[in-house]
């Protein structure tokens, strides 16, 4: 593919990146051979790697049936499918995108979510490390989820939002961009413009914790740079340059494009969206922010960096996350962007997000983003036959995380916060301690509590709280409005953990500084939320952790179909294998005994 220009990224953008319509994007030009060719070995050199963020594995079951010529039916079909494949545990973005990049769970990584605490760190902006450590915060998420806010450095240097500015600056002081296409610009090492402060304090050296270096382990990324391969990733945080890996310096991801999916939303002539929101709150606007994404999948398949604009070769491993299906299951809002003839933008009306009540079958909203997902990765495969790398490049298709609950009529919201405030002050008064006793932690479908008193008698304090405790719960009937509440037993909760619980359920010692004291379990569709979303990630339940698993490579890996148990963690050693390095050159791999997937490689027991 020769070089993206200007004209090209726009004409991309009005051909169809919003829209998500099939009919935007080129048929394929000959379809490949579906397996007479899989005895042949070839040498893989390139992996194209997929996130699509909130897909199950019943998704792409029931996208195949009713799609039976689609991109994703002919990977499926013509590759090796894992149909009983499980995320990480817990189930969020993070540790769900770190479990893909190292090979491993949060026992061997150390990182539990991508909001979290550790007991064994000095607060954020410490200057002074003596005395006994407190425990701090652990954030590494966008900033403050705040529209403008939050930073996007450009390739020019010049520390912009993404979007960058506006000339009048009246509305939005912090600017909104007349060209969102300029974040191809972007600049691809995006941590330059993190901010230190931020961090957690290392009681050691009295410095920020980077977030590389607050994961444990090393990452694909840094074995395959020492390789002498180049490398690059595309992901909706810049601070997830965290998957450079511990000790990389943050530079093992040579090319890292990460717009900031929490800024502004914009449409392509640099109008805010009529909802006003980020790019994770209206689907016809991911669909914009994901196909910047695309784009920059699509120049480095071309053998450029991710802005098409310089020449480097194309990438050992290389791929991006989807957000699409994500928010069209969570968050009711329009899916199209249609130009009008002067060149504005009129959004399709709100539709009704995730599946009918009672089914796994979504509704038009979900279907939409799942048509534009497959219409996607039809485009990067039609590169990689246009650019002659069918033979050397695998692509795997997975999901850092699911969706709970899939049936909106088991959906029950509750607010956490009161729960939160009633554990505290009852704690007060038991011991008479002032000091709040649940000091941090991120509910979104599981319990995590991190407490200011790290003894086993104040985790079963919080357990036997929750436990016996009957929360009030929104509940919800996909027609768009409320329908009433119950008094829901538990706090909503299933199962609790507490103390050496916790620490047995993730497999660390007692005195291990980082994992949740308190962690629960849900009932399924348990949310905690005090806002309108209906489905939420990060817990346990099928629903979040059931998801697709597709390798796809002709002459190198086998197709067929296997039902064996496996995990997103076996993504990795898979990926170093496939490119012919060791797999055991990673720590988690090491640590967790992690094993490629059968049937990948020399492993050919597919049952």
């Amino acid at each position: 593919m020769g070089r993206v220009t200007k004209l090209g990224i726009a004409a991309v953008i009005a051909a169809g990146v919003i829209s998500g319509s099939a009919a935007a994007v080129s048929a394929h030009p000959g379809r490949r051979d579906r397996g007479d060719r899989h005895h042949r070995q070839n040498a893989i050199t390139h992996v194209l790697l997929i996130s699509v963020d909130g897909m199950h594995q019943s998704d792409l079951d029931w996208y195949i049936a009713n799609h039976p010529n689609s991109e994703l039916a002919k990977l499926a079909s013509g590759g090796a499918e894992f149909t009983n494949n499980h995320t990480s545990d817990p189930s969020d973005s993070d540790p769900g995108g770190t479990a893909l990049m190292t090979g491993g769970d949060p026992r061997a990584t150390g990182v539990y979510y991508d909001v979290e605490y550790s007991h064994g760190v000095f607060p954020p902006g410490t200057t002074n490390c003596s005395g006994p450590v407190p425990g701090g915060n652990v954030i590494y998420d966008s900033p403050d989820d705040k529209l403008n806010a939050v930073p996007d450095l450009l390739g020019n240097g010049s520390g912009n939002t993404f979007p960058s500015f506006d000339e009048g600056g009246s509305i939005y002081p912090n600017g909104v961009d007349k060209n969102p296409g300029a974040i191809m610009n972007l600049t691809p090492h995006p941590q330059s413009g993190l901010n230190p402060a931020t961090f957690p304090v290392d009681p050691k050296t009295c410095q920020p914790i980077m977030p590389w270096d607050y994961l444990k382990v090393n990452s694909i990324f840094q074995v395959i740079q020492n390789a002498g391969m180049r490398t690059a990733w595309s992901d909706k945080h810049a601070i997830y340059t965290s998957f450079n890996g511990h000790g990389s310096g943050g530079n093992s991801i040579d090319d890292f494009f990460g717009p900031e999916i929490d800024s502004q939303a914009v449409e392509p002539n640099g109008v805010p969206y009529p909802t006003d929101t980020d790019w994770a709150h209206d689907d016809a606007a991911t669909k914009q922010y994901d196909g910047y994404k695309v784009q920059a999948v699509i120049n480095e398949l071309g053998g450029y960096d991710h802005s098409g604009q310089n020449r480097v070769g194309v990438p050992a491993i290389l791929g991006m996350n989807f957000q699409t299906v994500s928010v069209a299951q969570k968050v009711d809002s329009p899916s199209t962007l249609t130009q009008n003839p002067d060149g504005t933008y009129t959004e399709g009306p709100v539709e009704l997000a995730g599946y009918y009540p009672g089914t796994m079958t979504p509704r038009p909203l979900l279907a939409s983003a799942l048509d534009y997902v497959n219409a996607r990765l039809q485009r990067m495969d039609d590169t990689i036959q246009q650019d002659g790398l069918a033979s050397s490049a695998a692509i795997i298709i997975t999901a850092k995380h699911g969706q709970s609950p899939q049936d909106p009529l088991l959906l029950k919201r509750i607010d956490d916060g009161p729960i939160i405030d009633a554990i505290n002050a009852a704690w007060t008064a038991k011991t008479g301690d002032p000091n709040n006793l649940i000091v941090a932690g991120t509910d979104d479908d599981l319990w995590q509590s991190y407490l200011s008193v790290k003894t086993q008698a104040a985790a079963d304090f919080v357990k036997n709280y929750l436990w016996n405790h009957s929360a009030t719960a929104v509940l919800y009937n996909n027609d768009g409005v409320n329908r009433g509440t119950e008094q829901v037993a538990h706090s909503g909760l299933a199962e609790i953990f507490a103390g050496h619980e916790a620490a047995d359920f993730f497999g660390v010692p007692y005195g291990d500084p980082r994992y949740p004291d308190v962690f629960g379990r849900v009932q399924v569709g348990t949310v905690y939320t005090g806002g309108t979303k209906i489905a939420e990630h990060g817990g346990d339940n099928p629903d979040d952790r059931d998801v697709p698993l597709l390798v796809y490579a002709p002459g190198a890996v086998r197709p067929g179909s296997s039902d064996r148990w496996v995990e997103t963690t076996q993504v990795a050693p898979t990926i170093l294998q496939l490119l012919g390095l060791d797999p055991r050159a990673l720590q988690a791999v090491q640590i967790e005994g992690t094993q490629v997937l059968p049937g990948i490689g020399r492993d050919h027991d597919r049952r």
